[in-house]
């Protein structure tokens, strides 16, 4: 085949062998054939297609292979195809023939070798030139770096989540108000003193000031501002006035959703979080989520929250001068409360007063205020001093108690979102009565009671409850020395049987439904206050028939008076003038113990464990209604039957709305006759009968009921002005002992017994003349005719009564056993002590007038408590729903023992 028709040889790998291996062959395709004439072709200096070819053979191809590293061996062997030189004297070739005085060069040069991607090392630069990037090569990196990072953030924004708020950043406290609206408490919702508010109610010139001083591009940036950032560090560095570098939104993220902890990865996510945060929720809302949640000092969480405890008022009242220091505050309270001192001495003050000019030149720098309106403030807005944290101590931790209690049962508010705070409760309590209370009860205690000299003196507790009749407000109460100190709400459920304060609701009972006929139980006989029993001591207890009661055991019952006095016939009106025992007990039986329940429900007192069982004494109270029910029942005779429940919680709100609101349901207790009849009554015990230390001066009409039960373990006084009823109560127990019980009183205060006519009714007069000084005096209506002059026990109306008592309008059927005056009683009350009354037992029966007294029969309910049980609401033990439906469990914070 001709060499002109041959075909280039094919380059090939290998390095400097493939470079050996490509000139061998070019120079034997070169030769000719011996004899033949060379043939026509291409120019010498001419490849075999026309093509320069390099020269250099062998030294050529390592400087190839050195400056292009690790290129193709292909490029390599193309590059190395060269021709020999050789002299007209057969010249040495090298890689391919020549003729004789001419070169020749071998064919088959191959292709210019490709780039590197990447081209560095640098190729054609030598020693350290190699490594030096060129500008284009720093511009790529860079442009590559920062779409990395903007790549990079891109996919943490999408993936970080906005988490949960923080609990803790939403716990707010409760703020009560009093009756005329000035502040109470403020209590609840964890150890934060905070109060959220909405936007609406931060005064623009707060929201301008932290602006201003804080972020002043917060409508404009995304959340997080680089160059405030910036900014910040240079400020810091050259010692200039302090701005934070975080931007408002950062601050509002860092409270609400995160913790306060300052690692690196903390800060990254809340960056994070602050861009998704400035682009998914309104700028308003980042505002007031900020101003909720921002620390104030003084232990002030939130705007509303440090604006009472700076300024005494809400937030939406700040001035633009007083918001200028609110704002100033943000940047570290502790240094710039004027009140606090420091190591040099009005520091703060200095650093309060700069700090507040300056936010004041920023807001109009940043156009947030006239020059005009800054011209217009020049002195320095000083907040009021601190204040010890408005706290629970004394009574306010009973009101607040109270106040939940009420809240909780009688709204769709639930115990766990009260404790959430957040609540503005507005509540019935008068601050000054409240007060007033207390001091009265304070004054007969430094006068009388004496721990220190007497052992019998120690572990008195007073209890009492003041409530409006026409409403049912409870505008005030005594629930003990100290809440702090003293659990229990001597004011709510105690256990503390109340003794003959019980008596006018058997009165009412008669009244209102009547004694039953001895022959016929459906035919009643309604009495009036001048209808005739028995007043002697220790009477056999008749059934409503006549015939005489036994208990269980088949015993008799006699009961006991006070001081176990003889009273022979007397009126009722009499009877309760002087609290006698025996003709009460026996009315209670010829009406019916159940309607005698049945009044004291329809007076307001509960049908709850509080209300004993239907035993003869319950007409002599052995219940244990609270101070608080018990006035209110009272309320309801001074308001002519009108019956209000009462309450303690006018309205509560939440972010400006109304979440409750109080609505009078009153009732029907008793009909106006009733009510006033049992009213002229009691008007005559605190007139001339045992209850005349309670009367008022001024001429001032009241009416009230003394109590004492047995072993005098506890006095009351129960009584009322047209206006106001108020029970005090005394009892004695160690509210610390693990076994709690209550004690006698005997002694106590110097006195050889104590009656309700004693403290428990100094105590209510002095607080009531204090708390009607300059009220009208509204004197009770008169009592409308009522009932029929009834005969009890049997008697016959022949006899003259003690007091003198009309003749009754009709005929009173004649029971068919007479129990006569003289008659001794059989058996003796000693032999009719209850089996489980041991002090009954031992002390050979009652002496001291049994105005309680143990059930008769020695049954399983009735007769004196002388244990508290907490699972039954004794002291520290609480109720099923205490006044206003309680979980068992006592007051907030009680013992349980």
């Amino acid at each position: 085949m001709s060499e002109h028709r041959r075909k280039p040889p094919q380059p090939q790998g290998g390095g400097r062998a493939a470079a050996r291996r490509a000139a061998q062959q070019s120079g034997r395709r070169a030769a000719p054939f011996r004899g033949s004439a060379p043939a026509p072709g291409p120019a010498p200096d001419s490849g075999a297609y026309g093509q320069e070819r390099p020269a250099g053979g062998r030294a050529e191809a390592r400087r190839a292979a050195q400056r292009g590293g690790r290129r193709r061996a292909s490029d390599t062997a193309a590059m190395a195809s060269g021709s020999g030189h050789g002299g007209r004297g057969g010249g040495r070739r090298t890689g391919g023939g020549g003729g004789e005085g001419g070169s020749g060069r071998g064919r088959g040069a191959g292709k210019p070798g490709k780039k590197r991607f990447i081209d560095y090392p640098r190729s054609g630069k030598i020693g350290w030139r190699r490594f030096v990037p060129s500008w284009k090569q720093v511009l790529t990196s860079c442009i590559g770096f920062l779409a990395l990072l903007v790549g990079a953030a891109g996919l943490a924004l999408a993936y970080v989540d906005i988490p949960d708020v923080q609990k803790a950043s939403q716990l707010q406290k409760n703020v009560y108000y009093w009756s005329n609206g000035k502040p109470m408490v403020v209590a609840g919702g964890g150890d934060l003193n905070r109060q959220i508010v909405p936007i609406e109610s931060i005064p623009k010139t707060m929201q301008n000031a932290v602006i201003s001083a804080e972020n002043a591009s917060f409508y404009e940036d995304s959340g997080v501002d680089p160059m405030g950032i910036a900014r910040a560090v240079f400020n810091m560095a050259r010692g200039g006035e302090t701005q934070s570098g975080s931007t408002i939104t950062q601050q509002y993220v860092k409270n609400t959703y995160l913790d306060q902890s300052q690692t690196l990865k903390r800060k990254l996510t809340e960056l994070f979080i602050s861009v998704k945060v400035g682009i998914q929720e309104k700028k308003t809302d980042i505002l007031a989520g900020y101003l909720n949640t921002a620390y104030y000092g003084r232990g002030a969480y939130g705007i509303q929250a440090a604006s009472r405890a700076y300024y005494g008022k809400d937030c939406d009242k700040l001035t633009p001068s007083e918001s200028a220091f609110m704002a100033a505050l943000l940047n570290g309270p502790n240094l710039y409360d004027p009140y606090i001192t420091t190591e040099t001495k009005g520091a703060n003050l200095k650093r309060a007063e700069f700090r507040w000019k300056w936010t004041l030149d920023r807001e109009v720098e940043v156009k947030r205020m006239t020059k005009e309106e800054r011209d217009q403030i020049k002195e320095f807005p000083m907040p009021r001093k601190p204040k010890k944290a408005m706290d629970l101590r004394g009574q306010k931790g009973y009101l607040v108690d109270l106040a939940n209690n009420y809240i909780t049962a009688n709204t769709k508010i639930t115990d766990a979102q009260l404790k959430l705070g957040g609540y503005e409760i507005h509540t019935t309590f008068d601050e000054k009565k409240v007060n007033e209370l207390a001091e009265s009860v304070d004054k007969v205690t430094k006068e009388h009671i004496k721990p220190d000299q007497r052992e019998v003196d120690k572990y008195i507790q007073f209890g009492g409850a003041s409530v409006e009749p026409k409403t049912g407000k409870i505008v005030a109460i005594y629930g003990g020395k100290d809440a702090t100190q003293h659990y229990t709400n001597n004011a709510d459920y105690t256990g503390v049987q109340v003794g003959s304060t019980f008596k006018p609701f058997v009165l009412a009972a008669a009244m209102t439904d009547g004694v039953r006929d001895p022959h016929n139980p459906e035919r009643r006989t309604r009495v009036s206050p001048n209808s005739i029993y028995n007043g002697d001591n220790k009477l056999k207890l008749l059934n409503y028939d006549g015939t005489v009661w036994h208990d269980k055991d088949g015993k008799e019952w006699h009961q006991a008076n006070d001081g176990n006095e003889d009273r022979g016939k007397i009126t009722l009106r009499t009877a309760m003038q002087f609290s006698v025992n025996t003709p009460f007990i026996q009315l209670g039986m010829d009406v019916g113990r159940d309607k005698v329940k049945e009044a004291a429900i329809d007076a307001g007192l509960r049908d709850d464990q509080s209300m004993a069982k239907t035993t003869p004494t319950f007409s002599l109270g052995t219940s244990a209604p609270s101070a608080i029910r018990l006035a209110g029942a009272y309320a309801t005779f001074a308001a002519s039957g009108q019956q209000s429940d009462p309450y303690s919680v006018e309205s509560i709100e939440k972010d400006g709305k109304t979440e409750y609101e109080h609505t009078d349901k009153p009732k029907t207790g008793f009909s106006a006759a009733v009510a006033d009849n049992v009213t002229d009554v009691l008007k005559t015990v605190v007139e001339k009968g045992t209850g005349t230390a309670a009367k008022l001066p001024d001429g001032r009409e009241a009416a009230g009921k003394t109590g004492t039960t047995d072993d005098n373990k506890s006095a009351w006084f129960a009584g009322y002005t047209k206006q106001l009823a108020t029970t005090i109560g005394m009892w004695r127990v160690d509210d610390q002992a693990k076994q709690q019980e209550f004690l006698k009183m005997y002694g106590v205060g110097g006195e050889k017994k104590v009656h309700g006519a004693s403290f428990p009714a100094r105590i209510w007069a002095d607080f009531m003349a204090q708390a009607m000084k300059g009220q009208k005096l509204e004197r009770f209506p008169d009592p409308a005719p009522i009932g029929q002059t009834v005969y009890g026990d049997g008697m016959s109306p022949s006899p003259k009564p003690t007091p003198s008592a009309p003749p009754p309008s009709s005929p009173t059927p004649t029971p068919s056993k007479t129990v006569k005056p003289s008659e001794p009683a059989s058996p003796t009350p000693t032999q009719t002590c209850a089996d489980w009354d041991i002090a009954c037992r031992h002390n050979g029966g009652t002496t001291d007038g049994g105005q309680t007294g143990g059930r008769p029969g020695g049954g399983d309910t009735g007769g004196t408590t002388t244990s508290p049980d907490p699972s039954t609401g004794g002291p520290g033990g609480g109720d099923d729903g205490g006044i206003f439906g309680r979980p068992a469990g006592g007051t907030s914070g009680g013992r349980r023992e």
